[in-house]
């Protein structure tokens, strides 16, 4: 079945361009919007399977975006939302990725609301596979996060609490490299591990924060937002 989307950004430019790629690889693009508002009309009468939103848009060029992803999700759960940022936000991002406030749509409250949601810098874009894949992920429900946003969000000092200090050492380092978007075959090469080990200590990550079967690729997202949200974080 076709891949329907719906395009948010208030260069005219960059929504054609965005446009053009996708319909390059045969994914229907329903309505390009120049501002929230307009993207929200477009999703209610359309119902895409993903919209392509940028974070700041008219009329403020704040968290225009933001909003509009928490409103997609709170009416339209079908409909999953890939922001795009110039810069990594990481408090917005982070608000939206745990479930806060009513940005969790039909998914219920907590990390689960993270289904059906991604977070790219826009320069990512510019790896046409890697987009196009987090893009698939998204519509199909899973999740999609810029490694450069979760490195940052690792590495922010905090005091641990209950749930990061359980982790043990080497389950931090797995957890960090998982963060960067690493596979577990380079993670047992940057660890110099074997790949049954680091299969290990992931699903022992996945124990500690009681994380119940879902795809894999949403649980390793899962996984590094439980430990930030409990406070973990390099010394």
């Amino acid at each position: 079945m076709t891949l329907r989307v719906a395009i948010a950004d208030d260069s005219a430019l960059l929504r054609r361009g965005l446009a053009a790629l996708l319909e390059a690889e045969g994914i229907t693009v329903v309505c390009e919007a120049g501002d929230a508002a307009e993207l929200l009309s477009c999703v209610e009468r359309e119902r895409p399977d993903a919209a392509v939103v940028d974070i700041r848009m008219p009329p403020g060029y704040a968290t225009e975006g933001i909003e509009a992803a928490r409103e997609i999700r709170r009416r339209y759960p079908q409909t999953g939302v890939l922001l795009l940022s110039q810069y990594v936000e990481t408090e917005n991002a982070m608000s939206l990725f745990s479930g806060g406030a009513e940005g969790t749509g039909a998914e219920g409250t907590g990390l689960d609301g993270a289904k059906g949601l991604g977070y790219l810098l826009k320069e990512r874009v510019s790896d046409v596979e890697d987009f196009l894949d987090a893009l698939r992920r998204v519509a199909a429900g899973g999740t999609a996060v810029d490694p450069e946003l979760v490195s940052r969000l690792v590495s922010r000092p905090q005091e641990p609490r209950q749930g990061a200090e359980e982790l043990s050492g080497r389950e931090l380092e797995v957890l960090e490299l998982m963060a960067e978007g690493r596979t577990n075959q380079a993670i047992s090469r940057c660890l110099f591990l074997g790949e049954r080990t680091v299969e290990a200590h992931i699903r022992s990550i996945f124990v500690k924060f009681n994380l119940r079967p879902e795809p894999e690729d949403h649980r390793r997202v899962l996984a590094v937002l439980s430990y930030l949200r409990s406070g973990g974080g390099r010394r």
